[in-house]
């Protein structure tokens, strides 16, 4: 079933909620639009990363988690060029 958006002045078309819903987005997602032949457009959503998960990324079992201390003073190292 074909859904009408209207495009304003300004170019801005603004997706309605049953739109945003079959696609599956969500707060922070980014829609990717392919440009088609005859005036076409392929829509699907990109998953926006939470911040929240890169917490903890780098820390390695049985190591002890590094303070902003320990990694502020190998970062002043490693740009001295120390091991």
């Amino acid at each position: 079933m074909p859904v009408t958006l209207t495009v304003t002045s300004k170019g801005q078309v603004t997706l309605r909620k049953e739109v945003l819903e079959h696609l599956g987005a969500r707060p922070g997602d980014r829609l990717e639009v392919e440009l088609l032949p005859a005036g076409r457009i392929e829509a699907r959503m990109r998953r926006g990363v939470p911040a929240s998960s890169l917490f903890g990324m780098l820390k390695r079992p049985g190591e002890p988690a590094r303070t902003i201390e320990d990694i502020d003073e190998s970062t002043a190292a490693g740009w001295a060029g120390e091991p």
